[in-house]
């Protein structure tokens, strides 16, 4: 499999999309890695494996994945909050997270989940990616500043935000404006030619040097050259839930970022990826990462999009960029010691400025007032709450909105009918039969899906059957008809039967019929069956 989507036909492509995406993605996994608090270390740790293994293993031709921000913000957490519970396994634990989230993205593959990951609207994902966003902000105000992250979340630093205005390190703060400048102001032109964060990290590395004596800034230190110690965690079966429940959560982020990022891949080369496969890599990927002490990933958007633009057809893309980036750490970790702190803080703060929705946050107040308070809900749960009960609300309440909308429409195809009616569109001899029968035969039509919220129209169109002989219950133009809506017409048919009325099914097919009959209703005395209304009358009219 792996040797038929390694291709050597396009190398040249391929080499600049691997070269390119490789400096793009040094200064990013450094910045990931020391916001995390795993180190920088992990940070390229998990742009080298997640990068190859995601890409010999995953479906997209040209998808970059390292460590992202969303699973930064994820990770960071975890590791915050092992870490405090346990010093001395704390880290492992946090690694051990990595490897559950990347086994559950192996299970949501082999289960052919994939393609249910991104149903889901719009204004949830909007609001929890700018609520990670925030959340990646506000976690680098303190290294902009100059201190290191007090913890305790978002509330934590911003509690400790007063004390730290009142103590700014001026160095490290000009350091870290300088870095946002050139990510913000560098010409488009200059951007094609070399990234912005590989200039602010070099820039800033050197005049860090040459104005600053080494002990007056915060710096990376000494980054452990080679391949990773592996740490086997041990921890209690309460931990163990709470490494359950972390995995799941980072699994199934990285599974939206992967897969969002993935679509956008197709839209821009007109490609279709395999939402399942890609899963199974990614899985693979993030199960080693965890394994050697990496950080999670997932696809990544600007590296990908940067890979497609420069040219790159295949995988080879990705594997090229993981192979320089494993030759950066064997070989050129030294040189990366005197990286000041504050430039990777900026770096990150960038990211998670970028993260934010600022197209849909601009115009969302003139989408829908539902869509409006959907995204702001998400958001600020998001930020100050859980990523978990952040999506499970936004979905929760736009399952309940669509449901309604879905109920109110369907309820207009809900009809008791006694006389001919026009909007149905009765046939000529219908309408002559419905006019001979009068009051005495009830016409109960029904079209398009019945779910659930259509029971409500059934109850409240059922009160015209009080003088009814005949109930005729059109289901022809009925393709899926729910247990809920099922119950109903049983409670429908039951009430005609006692007060001693005929009763018609007519057009039952397919599923509809295996319901009918599954509820019995067909089976009962009083009950006949018929193809077409026109069908059911005349037999009433013999």
């Amino acid at each position: 499999m792996i040797s038929k989507r390694l291709s050597f036909a396009h190398w040249g492509p391929d080499l600049a999309g691997g070269l390119t995406t490789a400096i793009i993605s040094l200064p990013l996994a450094l910045a990931f890695g020391v916001a995390s608090g795993a180190g920088p270390q992990a940070g390229l740790y998990g742009a080298v494996l997640v990068g190859l293994f995601a890409a010999l293993f995953g479906s997209s031709t040209r998808l970059i994945s390292e460590p992202t921000g969303p699973m930064t913000v994820i990770m960071t957490a975890v590791i915050a909050n092992l870490v405090a519970a346990n010093p001395e396994q704390g880290m492992a634990m946090a690694f051990t997270v990595v490897m559950v989230a990347g086994l559950f993205q192996i299970l949501l593959g082999a289960l052919k989940l994939g393609q249910f990951i991104t149903l889901m609207p719009y204004a949830v994902i909007s609001g929890f990616m700018s609520g990670i966003g925030v959340l990646l902000v506000v976690m680098q105000l303190p290294g902009v500043l100059g201190h290191a992250s007090p913890g305790g979340g978002v509330l934590g630093v911003l509690q400790a935000l007063p004390g730290m205005l009142q103590n700014l390190k001026l160095g490290e703060i000009l350091l870290a404006l300088f870095a946002m400048a050139l990510l913000w102001g560098m010409p488009a032109s200059w951007r094609k030619r070399c990234p912005p964060q590989l200039l602010a990290l070099i820039i800033g590395t050197v005049l860090s040097l040459i104005f600053w004596d080494t002990g007056d800034l915060r710096r990376i230190g000494e980054i452990p050259m080679g391949l990773p110690d592996f740490q086997i965690p041990t921890f209690s079966p309460a931990q163990s839930k709470q490494i359950l429940l972390d995995g799941l959560v980072l699994g199934l982020l990285g599974c939206i970022d992967t897969l969002l990022t993935a679509m956008i891949a197709d839209s821009l080369t007109r490609e279709h990826h395999d939402s399942n496969r890609e899963l199974l890599g990614q899985g693979i990927a993030n199960l080693v990462s965890g394994f050697c002490g990496g950080l999670p990933g997932a696809g990544a958007t600007m590296g990908t999009v940067v890979n497609i633009q420069i040219g790159a057809k295949s995988i080879l893309a990705g594997v090229i960029r993981a192979l320089l980036l494993l030759t950066v750490l064997l070989g050129a970790a030294p040189l990366m010691r005197s990286i000041p702190m504050a430039i990777l803080a900026a770096i990150a703060l960038n990211v998670g400025v970028n993260i934010l929705d600022w197209s849909f946050l601009k115009r969302v107040h003139n989408v829908s007032r539902s869509s409006t308070i959907m995204m702001w809900v998400v958001l600020i749960l998001t930020v100050f709450v859980d990523l978990v009960v952040a999506v499970g609300v936004g979905v929760f309440i736009a399952n309940l909105l669509t449901i309604k909308r879905l109920s109110d429409l369907h309820s207009q195809n809900v009809k008791a009918i006694s006389t001919p009616d026009v909007k149905l569109m009765l046939t000529p001899e219908e309408e002559e039969l419905m006019d001979k029968f009068g009051t005495r035969v009830l016409l109960f039509h029904m079209s398009g899906p019945m779910i659930f919220g259509v029971a409500k129209a059934l109850a409240r169109e059922q009160s015209a059957m009080k003088h009814a002989e005949v109930l005729i219950v059109d289901l022809q133009d009925v393709p899926l008809l729910g247990v809920t809506v099922s119950l109903g017409i049983e409670n429908m048919v039951k009430d005609a039967l006692n007060q001693g009325a005929r009763v018609w099914i007519v057009g039952a097919r397919g599923a509809t019929r295996e319901r009918m009959e599954k509820f019995e209703v067909l089976t009962q005395e009083g009950v006949f069956e018929a193809e077409t209304r026109l069908e059911a009358l005349q037999a009433e009219d013999k």
